[in-house]
């Protein structure tokens, strides 16, 4: 997908990806096609007869709307003053995730619109709720699911069925070459590290993946899942949502190896012990 150069947009307006016509503002900056609020206004229509059913299977449901939709990484990189990107036809595996989860929220609101999609979307993704730049968001899953349980949007399921997860985070800023804006904004990586040491103090639980199809009926369809990682300095390399199929667990997750969102062929067991250096799975439950 050819993306434009993103220009402000009010958030707390519609019209703006509606009709495709920029409007400066001094409020928020949202990068945004015509496209993407087709696409959610698709989703929310197909899924408006189902929002008595718990969140997590809303979530799954959500997840289920954007399969097929093409895999595009680096969605988000629009420089340290960090845009809102709403980006629903073309997602990464966190993406993905978070617009589920946001799309599922938003429909069990009182205003099930644009607007509101948008904003549980900037809920989610940053620190606190607050987006104040690249650092504000939550970059590490670990993170993401700390701050989103403080906000009571989800809880560390794997608490009471998991096992404590030893977790040192510094990857980003000890290779901040593989970050766009750390390269070219160096001065951030010191503020970086220090966030790191927070993330790497809190208590975390996790399923260790030899012990994942013993736990398989702990878990639950609409679980976020991040695929923790023997590589040194990371928490997870990959992010999805676990959806039941013929009476097992399986990962749904933007696939670079599919270049789509899709469904695992194999259980989600099974798919951990496919890559070495996956070493188990953190797990958000959404709270409804």
């Amino acid at each position: 997908m050819i993306r434009t150069a993103f220009i402000s947009y009010s958030i707390l307006v519609l019209f703006a990806c509606q009709t495709a016509q920029p409007e400066q503002t001094s409020q928020s900056d949202l990068v945004c096609q015509l496209a993407d609020s087709v696409k959610f206004q698709s989703v929310i229509t197909k899924l408006a007869d189902r929002t008595d059913q718990p969140m997590g299977k809303l979530v799954a449901d959500a997840g289920r709307q954007l399969l097929g939709v093409a895999y595009e990484e680096q969605t988000l990189e629009h420089g340290k003053g960090e845009p809102l990107t709403i980006e629903l036809e073309g997602l990464d595996c966190t993406t993905f995730a978070e617009a589920a989860l946001a799309i599922a929220r938003t429909l069990k609101s009182n205003n099930a619109d644009f607007s509101t999609f948008t904003h549980e979307l900037e809920n989610l993704r940053y620190r606190e709720g607050q987006r104040d730049g690249y650092l504000s968001r939550l970059h590490y899953f670990s993170d993401w699911i700390y701050d989103n349980e403080q906000k009571g949007l989800i809880c560390q399921a794997a608490k009471d069925f998991g096992q404590p997860l030893d977790l040192m985070v510094n990857f980003m800023s000890t290779h901040p070459e593989s970050y766009p804006v750390l390269k070219k904004n160096p001065e951030l990586i010191s503020t970086l590290a220090e966030q790191e040491k927070v993330i790497s103090a809190r208590s975390y639980f996790f399923v260790p993946k030899d012990e994942v199809e013993n736990k398989e009926s702990k878990l639950r369809e609409g679980d976020l899942v991040g695929l923790a990682t023997s590589i040194k300095g990371l928490d997870v390399t990959h992010v999805g949502i676990l959806v039941e199929v013929g009476g097992r667990i399986h990962l749904m997750h933007a696939s670079t190896a599919s270049n789509q969102v899709v469904i695992s062929d194999k259980p989600l067991a099974d798919f951990l012990q496919a890559k070495k250096s996956y070493t188990g799975i953190l797990v958000a439950r959404p709270i409804d």
